[in-house]
């Protein structure tokens, strides 16, 4: 967890996307660089280690680098100065392997693409967490009727499990879009001062290939310096997670409502409280996550805007990723470790979602009763007569079947069809109009097992 006032908020977790981080990926690149140039015959035997010995980011001041970066336009000039001069004389022909054959853009790209890579497996880790949660949340409430709602208005019956079953899909797809891009579309960026790797000769592609063994990275089949869909796709990837995590927390926040309350973080001393009411238990984690989630669609709008870059090298377009892509993986990374608090301790209220829904006297149960009586009364007559009983029930405060058989007219044509009002009382109950309910949180629960076996494979 980052430090500073907002650290706990939206830099929350292991994700680590910033200077230090940024330095270690940039010093580990320069090192497998070193040693991969040793590898190839460049550099004399004992370069890499030596190299490899003095790139610890201890030895580095980054301010100092950040400022001497101001006059190069990144810091990778003055990080390979001063990697050169750690080297011990004994170990003084090794500076032929320092930066050997690279540009500043290889190095920050690779490093790029290692700070991604340590941050998805931490956001993998909590969305598995998550997910884990959802999916014992789907199991255990599958029969938990609840009030659907569209457009913020009670809509039919659904059940809390089909709602923890949807929270699930969208995080189990996050969790398949992330592992994607981890393991198919992170790459070795490694070209040289435009892209040709002229400088070393027929052994450039032999050193692509060994720096890409060093660090376990694929090496592309050419360099990326101004084709940056691997970042797009990674800003993506990231921002559809903070989308499934957002949706979650929404749902929450409004679920969690002293006038809804049917679900409820879990309590802790001094947790969710107000500055200036003490009675307040506002749900801090589902409103953190949104603080973290709403930032990242601007973010990805700045990186896929970089995306375009003219000819071999990019004036300022490259530059302007660094920021918006380390804050992303940052706030993806702490709104997934608040999923991961948050989704399995989320305390359920089964009795309160009854509640709510028998609050409006059978009125969630109107497209099934129309429905029932629809081969008796046509479609739009059936239509019009339930919605005309719905306003009475609702302006007289009397249930919905009383509305029905106050209606003289309507009631004959009832006893004509032989509709009773046990069959009118069978056709609002909430459980008789579920539809597909079970068979979609066994689908969703049958696709999370799957994804869990391929992304533990």
């Amino acid at each position: 967890m980052a430090d500073g006032l907002f650290g706990a908020l939206f830099a929350r977790g292991d994700v680590d996307a910033g200077d230090r981080a940024w330095l270690r990926a940039m010093l580990d690149t320069e090192a497998a660089l070193a040693r991969a140039v040793e590898r190839a015959g460049l550099a004399p035997a004992g370069s890499g280690a030596a190299v490899t010995a003095v790139a610890d980011a201890d030895f580095f001041d980054n301010g100092a680098l950040g400022r001497a970066a101001a006059a190069t336009g990144n810091p990778v000039p003055a990080l390979v100065r001063t990697l050169t001069g750690l080297l011990p004389d004994s170990a003084a022909q090794a500076a032929a392997a320092v930066h050997r054959g690279a540009t500043s853009q290889d190095i920050i790209d690779t490093a790029a693409m290692l700070v991604a890579r340590r941050g998805l497996d931490t956001i993998l880790a909590d969305l598995a967490a998550a997910a884990a949660g959802c999916a014992a949340h789907a199991q255990t409430h599958a029969n938990t009727v609840m009030s659907g709602r569209t457009l913020l208005q009670q809509a039919v019956p659904v059940t809390f499990g089909l709602v923890a079953a949807g929270w699930l899909t969208a995080i189990d797809e996050a969790r398949r879009d992330l592992h994607r891009v981890r393991t198919a579309r992170l790459a070795v960026q490694f070209g040289g001062a435009a892209g040709t790797l002229a400088s070393l000769g027929e052994k450039g592609q032999a050193v692509a290939a060994l720096l890409g063994e060093e660090l376990g990275l694929p090496v592309p089949a050419l360099p990326w310096h101004t084709d940056r869909l691997r970042i797009i796709e990674l800003a993506a990837a990231l921002t559809g997670a903070c989308a499934a995590l957002g949706k979650i927390a929404r749902d929450i926040t409004l679920l969690a409502q002293t006038e809804v309350a049917e679900v409820h973080e879990p309590a802790a001393p001094g947790r969710g409280g107000s500055s200036a009411m003490p009675h307040k238990q506002n749900p801090v984690a589902a409103i953190a996550m949104l603080g973290c989630t709403k930032q990242a669609p601007g973010l990805l709008a700045t990186l896929a805007a970089a995306a375009e870059q003219e000819h071999q090298r990019a004036a300022g377009a490259w530059h302007s990723e660094w920021q918006p892509l380390s804050h992303l993986l940052t706030v993806t990374g702490s709104a997934a470790t608040w999923s991961a608090d948050l989704l399995p301790a989320l305390r359920i209220d089964p009795p309160r979602m009854r509640a709510n829904l028998e609050a409006t006297a059978g009125l969630p149960m109107t497209e099934n009763l129309t429905t029932l009586l629809a081969p008796a009364l046509g479609p739009l007559p059936a239509y019009d007569l339930v919605a005309k009983a719905s306003a009475r029930a609702a302006t007289d405060n009397i249930t919905l079947i009383d509305a029905l058989l106050a209606d003289e007219t309507l009631a004959a044509r009832l006893a004509e069809a032989a509709i009773t009002r046990p069959d009118l009382e069978s056709a609002l109950k909430p459980e008789s109009y579920l539809g597909a309910t079970p068979e979609f949180i066994r689908r969703a629960l049958a696709a999370h097992a799957a994804i869990e076996r391929t992304l533990s494979s």
